[in-house]
């Protein structure tokens, strides 16, 4: 599978591609089509997607990885 994922700027994370969704109990969760955005701000009524919510409540996050560095494995 090949995809990328890229946070947009005070809105969602862009999801394009080949991937697999999933609930935390492992259902898979049907996108729909190949290009999904993923709600952030947490107030999205068609959660796990963006419904454009975090424009009404000025959600705001960068497109940069904050810290803390994520771990790496081995």
């Amino acid at each position: 599978m090949t995809s990328t994922i890229t946070p947009y700027e005070d809105g969602p994370l862009i999801i394009r591609g080949d991937f697999e969704l999933r609930t935390p109990d492992g259902e898979p969760i049907d996108p729909g089509r190949r290009t999904i955005a993923l709600c952030r701000c947490g107030k999205s009524a068609a959660k796990p997607f963006c419904d454009g919510t975090h424009k009404t409540f000025r959600f705001r996050a960068g497109t940069g990885r904050d810290s803390p560095t994520p771990r790496t494995t081995g």
